[in-house]
């Protein structure tokens, strides 16, 4: 468990979410949708970078994240117990912003509209989820082989990222890709939760979005 600095993701480690026209959306509520081509997190924010930023700008966090981000060991491992408000301030501060959830799931799904990033065909070796065993987060380095076709890793399972889109009243926001407590059908890629912005749990962190023209 070990986490060489040497492997610890830099913060402007993204792939490109190419411009262009994708299906999304569940079986039997499929939809088209246009998108500009952007740059998304190859892999969640992790710890050590939160770190930078709560050192950077003084950000209170919570006593949960705190513990973490002072953990070495944990360096490596996405950065939970965030807020919405926290998220989108690190994305902020990082030169960028949280994806929309169609940002996020054309990155996870591809052109073809995969069930999960990797293909159809459910593996638990590719993500960490109840069926892999894992029990925690991990690394997110662990997986490689759960890669999308963008070369985005980790948009199965590990944990939920927060995504910008709002519930139907606005009140709270969405969360995307499932986390190490679900099994097979809870990490599919079209599987989106609503919850509350201002809740910090365990499970859910963050993947940054840098647009054209921008840099962190």
């Amino acid at each position: 468990m070990s986490s060489p600095a040497s492997t610890i993701p830099m913060l402007d480690a993204t792939v490109e979410l190419a411009a262009g026209t994708y299906r999304l959306g569940e079986a039997g509520a499929e939809r088209a949708a246009r998108l500009a081509g952007v740059r998304i997190g190859r892999w969640p924010v992790v710890n050590a970078l939160v770190a930078r930023f709560v050192e950077a700008t003084g950000r209170a966090v919570s006593p949960a994240l705190e513990r973490k981000l002072a953990d070495p060991l944990l360096a490596e491992h996405p950065a939970t117990d965030v807020t919405y408000e926290d998220a989108a301030a690190f994305c902020a501060w990082a030169g960028g912003r949280l994806p929309t959830g169609d940002e996020w799931e054309a990155a996870a799904r591809g052109a073809d509209g995969r069930a999960w990033p990797w293909g159809e065909v459910f593996d638990p070796e590719r993500c960490a989820c109840v069926e892999s065993g894992w029990g925690w987060t991990a690394p997110v380095t662990a997986h490689p082989g759960g890669a999308s076709a963008c070369g985005a890793e980790q948009l199965a399972g590990n944990v939920w990222e927060w995504v910008s889109d709002r519930t139907e009243d606005g009140s709270w926001r969405a969360v995307r890709g499932g986390s190490y407590l679900d099994h097979a059908w809870g990490v599919r890629a079209a599987r989106v939760l609503a919850a509350d912005p201002a809740r910090a749990t365990p499970t859910t962190g963050l993947r940054l979005v840098i647009d054209p023209g921008s840099r962190p």
